[in-house]
């Protein structure tokens, strides 16, 4: 199977010419056709031993160099209408010139072009401006309105009222206990008795509000000085007993 390889350097016989021209730093207007047509040649023969398929321009190409050379070695001169030599170069200076000047053109035409496909087109930019007025400007808006309007924006409403799930119920329920009747409890169960361990007045009524209300009446009873704590064995659990009033002297 065949392949083409484009090396991006030569794109073209001009092109490969220049760059012999500005490698050697030779005169435009008076190339050593001997020593060019011998690089442009070898540089041939490399592509041929590469098994590169030579385009067929550089195959004219490289004809036409070789017509030149020959006719620079056999001079016969042609003259002019008037009078004078031909130089046998001086087709080929002239079409390096065309290209060289071209090409030193295309540079800036990729750089617009690039720039210009970096952009994108604006729109009808009054109709854009018109719709921003209209986001903000609430009279705008109102000036629009329409029974269409009207009714899409009802039906949007009555929607979002419809999909709504039923308002919580809040249902506020009083305890049948008050920190002074278990305050009272507390102490009807330690005249009895020297000392209630705390645990009794769970078994009483194991009811979570129940031993929180009578947790909190012991610490007022405490704070009060009509009872004393101590601590007793088992987790959690302590005695409460009653404080003997002091007699006054």
């Amino acid at each position: 199977m065949s392949f083409e390889i484009k090396l991006p350097l030569f794109e073209g016989p001009f092109d490969l010419m220049l760059f012999f021209i500005e490698r050697d730093e030779l005169d435009i207007y008076d190339i050593p056709i001997s020593k060019i047509t011998n690089d442009f040649l070898e540089y041939i023969h490399q592509l041929e031993k590469m098994e590169i398929e030579i385009a067929s321009d550089f195959i004219l190409f490289a004809a036409t160099l070789m017509k030149i050379k020959s006719k620079m070695l056999i001079p016969r001169p042609q003259l002019n209408e008037e009078g004078e030599e031909i130089d046998p170069r001086e087709e080929l200076v002239r079409h390096l010139l065309e290209y060289k000047k071209y090409k030193s053109v295309i540079g800036d035409l990729a750089s617009l072009e690039e720039n210009r496909l970096s952009k994108e087109k604006r729109g009808n930019i009054a109709r854009e401006i018109k719709q921003l007025s209209k986001i903000d400007d609430v009279e705008a808006e109102v000036q629009d309105l329409d029974l269409y309007k009207l009714l899409k924006v009802y039906q949007r409403v009555m929607s979002k009222f419809a999909s709504r799930t039923d308002d919580t119920k809040h249902t506020v329920i009083q305890y049948p206990y008050t920190i002074e009747q278990q305050k009272d409890f507390v102490l009807e169960k330690v005249s009895f008795r020297d000392r209630v361990p705390f645990t009794e007045f769970i078994e009483y009524k194991p009811d979570k509000i129940f031993v929180i209300y009578t947790f909190l009446a012991i610490l007022e009873l405490l704070q009060l000085s009509m009872v004393t704590i101590k601590i007793g064995e088992g987790f959690n659990n302590f005695w409460v007993e009653k404080t003997e009033p002091i007699n006054a002297a």
